[in-house]
């Protein structure tokens, strides 16, 4: 099995500010679109105030937004990767049965910028948007998936699975240490003995429980494999997710 910490939605770089707190909850913003092909706008998604807030005016309700990762009413998810970040995925053996836990850049409510986890995916079903049919692309444009519009690359694919995002910002799905700058991360002590792909220099890894996070990159893997310490700490994050 693999946890993968994922990296989405707005940041400095994309988007040009962090998503938001709202009322206690993470409010992950997506990235504006830049091939042109999503049909989905920050307005669409109730997000056109946030949107121009974070991006300081740039973007706002009619602008079009990359909106990946879905999240479902049903309790599934979709998610579409593709060129480097898929190739990465590809090379770690991503496939059925592991999990993603979606973080990003937040600001609000007196917690200063900090990244957090605010969803997850775990896999049921990868869908290989090159080879497939054309019904199972209408399927997903019906529903919206930008991947699905046209090819951003000649690897994109979708994953699919149960999924759901944080309806509370609790300190337990917070990344960044108390104090730190966004990358210092504080991480449960199994993750420094499984390691963390794009994480292997020396140097990142401080004192038990500390790790400086790579500034880029999309994907980061963790092979837990049968170990009942981070399945266990996984179990409990989501159902932190999933909390009412």
């Amino acid at each position: 099995m693999r946890i993968i910490f994922s990296r989405k939605g707005f940041d400095s770089a994309a988007g040009g500010g962090p998503s938001p707190i709202v009322a206690g909850r993470p409010v992950s913003l997506p990235i504006p679109d830049s091939k042109g092909l999503s049909p989905v706008t920050y307005g669409d998604l109730g997000l056109g105030e946030h949107a121009a807030k974070a991006s300081r005016g740039r973007l706002g309700v009619g602008d079009a937004c990359h909106h990946d990762p879905m999240f479902r009413d049903c309790g599934t998810a979709i998610l579409g990767q593709c060129h480097a970040a898929q190739g990465h995925l590809v090379k770690q053996g991503v496939r059925e049965g592991d999990v993603f836990l979606f973080f990003g850049l937040f600001d609000g409510e007196g917690e200063g910028r900090h990244h957090r986890i605010f969803a997850y995916l775990q896999v049921e079903q990868r869908i290989d948007l090159v080879t497939c049919d054309e019904a199972t692309r209408d399927h997903y444009r019906a529903l919206g998936q930008p991947h699905a519009f046209g090819l951003h690359a000649n690897n994109d694919m979708l994953y699919v699975g149960r999924g759901g995002t944080a309806k509370a910002a609790p300190a337990s799905l917070r990344l960044t240490a108390p104090g730190e700058s966004p990358s210092r991360w504080r991480v449960p002590s199994w993750l420094a003995r499984t390691g963390l792909s794009c994480h292997e220099a020396p140097w990142r890894w401080g004192e038990e429980g500390r790790l400086t996070a790579v500034s880029r990159g999309q994907e980061f893997v963790a092979h837990v494999g049968d170990d009942p310490e981070p399945r266990g700490w996984l179990e409990r994050v989501i159902a932190e997710i999933e909390r009412g």
